[in-house]
């Protein structure tokens, strides 16, 4: 990360590689959670069969060690579930709990399962449910933040096990016994320490490394700290930091305490960075976003994170890049301190700076997917080296691994209220990026949320333009996943915006898909009408092809309603503005749908004629999938017609065709034939 943003080869995400070793202590706490597991039921117990997955809870106060707890509990009991472990954390940094939405959509793509844009949160439920109905998995949900978080997202199965973490109890849940922790015991807390401090100096003096103990109550989080205030300092004994912690004030935790001393003896530099770590979207920072908090070098930044990550201030993630994350029981620890010892405007600047360096970074990522460009080139180029990425695929790993992070961003972004013209670009670059590397479709349940967010953001600023755009582009979503009445809803609703902001383009566009909407739900007279509404708009505008193309959806209407007399006449219109445009294979098919609507006006041979001057277009436009389509219709017709021996003749085109398309892998005949009854002028989604 020196020299590049990012420095991967396509490496795929570590699996979580926690060892056996490196867990300590809590051997009563898992023989009970593990006995747990067994238990009968009230359900067993009253003869009824388990309708729910069981769960375990492992309540404790942050930095009591209760999710080293459940991962190892989990470590030990993986390899009874064969469908793996899925995780999720149901708390941001700050204690606001995760909605139930998008922790189900995280564990449905940790599934590798789609996750339907814009879906309401019941129905993300649901989906997960019937997913597991039929695995067997372990979910650990982290930091739970009550009952109903839990219960949201239970299997309906007890093939399947949830291990929840909390600070108490969850009351609401059936059938739960929590396993309330309090410290390690001596032994083990004596041992955490030795593995920063090395054996000799606790053995040379256990009274004070008792104490030392003693006085951090046994709490890991505490005890990390102390071991790694000990570690940086070779030549202090155990009873030097005793003294130093029995010197402090007795106000707050042990940990706190053990915090104040360990930040206090920090270089100022470092102690500004480690304050600024607070701002950092979910908790994850890499050496780019504490360098743009710090207004530092990326080697800078870097060379800190791994001195905090010595000093058990941060924890090195398992990933390709590097990544950290701080501890949840720091995290208010370091927010207070950069209240006060921040002002406002340098912690709105250093967000500002945060949000700058993400913009650039997504810029540089999309950018590298366009190098054919001389101008793209030539604007890398430009850009600093720790901004730049090797090669595609760096840059889609770089985004995949960053994603979490980078949409928290654009929330926290959003939420503050005092940046959104950096919100606004930071969406606009996220957009574009995700599209360039994952594509719309793949990208979609993002990018539904990105757009919701830039919806606030110009309703907040009363920006029509920009809300007239966010909307186009959600109702395009909820159209794709069928629905069609809330798409509606918003094609009107920008409509409105584009009006106010006089903006031609957003309103003809609503307007097309306001009367695609009608013609979804089967309302073929609005559709028509509203159709209409939008060609009147680009006749205007002198925009003759996009005239062309409503002219065909117009017909399309009106051949659902089954006016054949108006169909005919707009599909005619439609070939002839094709035919001025010069739009050659868009006027091969307007002339195929011609000839299908004369075929269901009972005008065969008008029909007849049509198709082959049909063909004759499509083979100018060297559309072969076309003309075989075109080709079985002429055979179809002339069967109809009794000419038996021609309709052979056109059939045994087809099929050579359809082999030629095969043999270089097209799609199969029934798709090709699909192709050409199917209406071909839909609604287009708005710019980015």
């Amino acid at each position: 990360m020196t020299d590049q943003a990012v420095d991967t080869d396509g490496v795929k995400l570590s699996e979580d590689t926690s060892a056996e070793g490196q867990f300590l202590g809590r051997a009563r706490e898992l023989k009970e959670l593990r006995a747990d597991i067994e238990r009968a039921g009230l359900d067993t117990i009253a003869g009824r069969k388990a309708p729910r997955a069981r769960v375990l809870l492992i309540a404790g106060k942050p930095g009591s060690g209760r999710t080293a707890l459940a991962g190892e509990l989990v470590r030990q009991v993986a390899d009874r579930y064969d469908h793996g472990v899925l995780r999720a954390r149901l708390s941001e940094p700050d204690g606001t709990p995760v909605p139930t939405e998008r922790t189900a959509r995280e564990l449905l793509t940790a599934l590798e399962l789609p996750t339907p844009a814009g879906a309401s949160e019941d129905d993300l439920s649901d989906i997960l449910r019937a997913a597991l109905a039929d695995r067997r998995a372990v979910l650990l949900l982290d930091d739970a933040a009550d009952a109903e978080q839990v219960d949201a997202l239970l299997p309906d199965t007890p093939e399947c096990l949830v291990v929840a973490v909390s600070g108490g109890p969850l009351t609401g849940i059936a059938d739960v016994r929590p396993c309330t922790l309090g410290g390690l015991d001596t032994k083990s807390a004596l041992e955490l320490l030795t593995r920063y401090t090395g054996a000799v100096r606790i053995t040379v003096d256990p009274v004070a490394a008792e104490g030392l103990v003693e006085v951090c109550q046994s709490q890991p989080s505490a005890l990390t700290l102390a071991g790694g205030w000990l570690a940086a300092r070779p030549q202090a004994a155990v009873a030097d930091l005793a003294k130093h912690l029995h010197t402090e004030s007795d106000e707050g935790t042990p940990l706190s305490r053990v915090f104040r001393l360990v930040y206090g003896s920090l270089p100022s530099p470092a102690a500004r960075i480690l304050r600024l770590l607070s701002l950092a979207p979910a908790g994850q920072v890499d050496p780019q976003t504490a360098s743009a908090l710090a207004g530092c070098s990326v080697n800078g930044a870097r060379a800190a994170l791994d001195d905090f990550v010595t000093a058990g201030l941060l924890r090195a993630l398992d990933s390709p890049l590097p990544q950290y994350e701080v501890p949840g029981c720091l995290q208010p620890l370091l927010r207070a301190l950069a209240e006060t010892q921040d002002r406002p405007a340098e912690l709105q600047l250093a967000r500002a700076r945060m949000l700058e360096r993400t913009v650039r970074l997504l810029q540089s990522c999309r950018a590298i997917t366009e190098t054919d460009s001389p101008q793209v080139r030539g604007k890398l180029l430009g850009m600093p080296s720790s901004l730049r990425f090797p090669h595609p695929r760096a840059a889609a790993d770089w985004l995949r691994l960053s994603q979490p992070a980078l949409l928290a961003s654009a929330r926290l972004a959003v939420a503050d209220g005092e940046l959104d013209t950096l919100a606004r670009r930071l969406m606009s670059q996220l957009v574009r990026a995700m599209v360039a590397h994952f594509g719309t479709r793949a990208a979609a349940p993002e990018l539904y949320g990105i757009h919701r967010l830039v919806l606030d953001v110009a309703v907040r600023r009363n920006l029509p333009r920009e809300q007239a755009a966010a909307l186009l582009n959600l109702a395009d979503l909820d159209a794709q996943t069928g629905r069609t009445a809330e798409a509606l809803a918003r094609y009107r609703a920008a409509l409105d915006a584009g009006r106010e902001a006089n903006d031609p383009y957003a309103t003809g566009r609503a307007m097309e898909s306001v009367g695609g909407a009608h013609q979804e739900l089967g309302d073929y007279d609005r559709a028509a009408d509203w159709f209409g509404r939008a060609l009147a708009q680009r006749l205007a505008r002198d925009e003759r092809a996009e005239a062309a193309r409503l002219y065909g959806r117009i017909g399309a209407a009106h051949t659902y309603a089954g006016r054949y007399g108006e169909a005919l006449r707009n599909w005619r219109a439609a070939v002839a503005g094709y035919r001025k445009n010069g739009d050659v294979p868009a006027q091969a098919r307007a002339l195929s749908e011609l000839a299908r609507v004369q075929e269901y006006a009972g005008r065969p041979e008008e029909s007849l004629l049509t198709c082959h001057e049909a063909v004759e277009w499509a083979r100018r436009a060297e559309d072969v999938r076309l003309q075989a389509a075109l080709q079985l219709r002429l055979a179809d017709t002339l069967d109809r017609l009794g000419d038996p021996a021609s309709a052979a003749l056109h059939r045994s085109t087809a099929e050579r065709m359809l082999g030629e398309e095969l043999q270089e892998g097209a799609p199969a005949p029934e798709s090709l034939e699909h192709d050409a009854n199917a209406c071909e002028i839909r609604s287009t989604s708005a710019e980015d």
